[in-house]
């Protein structure tokens, strides 16, 4: 299990917030962590630790009177750290080359893949056909409705018809590189993870994979580390301290990697 960094920007800025109140609405969110620092900065300090594969998030629409900043300070981000982080966020076939060239390893995606609340197959082919399989990351972040976990898409405000199981993992990874989930119900509470989704993971393990959500502490790690078979990575969020949490940065990095 290794350590995942990340940078999640919203309203051109860095921040922490509650998964589920993301709204695009008002550009609302409630928020647990604004930094006085700008994305630059988080990634320089990744990349000087030599920490690999972190994710930058722009959780703003195109659409978004803020998009324009937000996605300047992505862009920034991957010039600070070339080929050491990941970005997603809208990302389409048509701007992904920017990403890209602006120096992402890999492009993260969700929405674009699906319409109507299903995957799109034809979609999914002309993405990895601009991208490639090996530069493509699938975002299958999940929230749970009547005791299943379906993806959602649209900065996790849309429920799919589509559940999260090995089945649909195995259908999805000849396509991509890795995955990363989201556990929406509990990102950015760091209340403890979503174990049935840890557990999930960690049975399937034929591609690496990213979980994010609700870690707020070493014991959480454990937790995680146990169900997914050490075979999961993590992401962590408000529970860190560079995002004011409690969980020292180094220590985190002693402790995983």
């Amino acid at each position: 299990m290794k350590f995942r960094p990340c940078i999640d920007i919203h309203n051109g800025a860095v921040k922490q917030i509650v998964g589920g109140s993301l709204m695009d609405a008002q550009d609302a969110a409630q928020e647990n962590f604004v930094s006085k620092q700008d994305a630059a900065f988080f990634a320089a300090l990744y990349r000087d630790r030599g920490i690999r594969g972190g994710h930058v998030i722009l959780l703003n629409p195109s659409s978004s009177p803020y998009y324009e900043e937000t996605k300047r300070q992505a862009l920034a981000a991957l010039k600070a750290y070339p080929n050491g982080l990941q970005v997603g966020g809208g990302i389409t076939p048509e701007n992904a080359a920017t990403f890209l060239e602006a120096g992402a390893s890999h492009v993260i995606v969700t929405s674009y893949v699906f319409q109507d609340g299903m995957i799109q197959e034809d979609k999914l082919c002309k993405l990895v056909k601009v991208v490639g399989k090996e530069r493509l990351v699938l975002d299958l972040s999940v929230r749970l409705r009547e005791g299943i976990y379906y993806i959602v898409t649209d900065r996790w405000q849309k429920y799919t018809s589509v559940e999260l199981t090995e089945d649909t993992l195995d259908a999805l990874a000849e396509s991509c590189d890795e995955f990363l989930i989201h556990a929406v119900d509990v990102e950015g509470k760091a209340a403890g993870i979503e174990e049935p989704v840890a557990a999930l993971l960690g049975r399937w393990g034929k591609r690496p994979v990213t979980y994010a959500g609700g870690v707020h502490s070493f014991a959480d790690l454990d937790r995680l580390r146990e169900l997914g078979r050490d075979r999961v990575d993590v992401t962590i969020g408000s529970a860190l301290d560079l995002f004011g949490g409690t969980m020292a940065f180094e220590e985190v990095l002693r402790y995983l990697n």
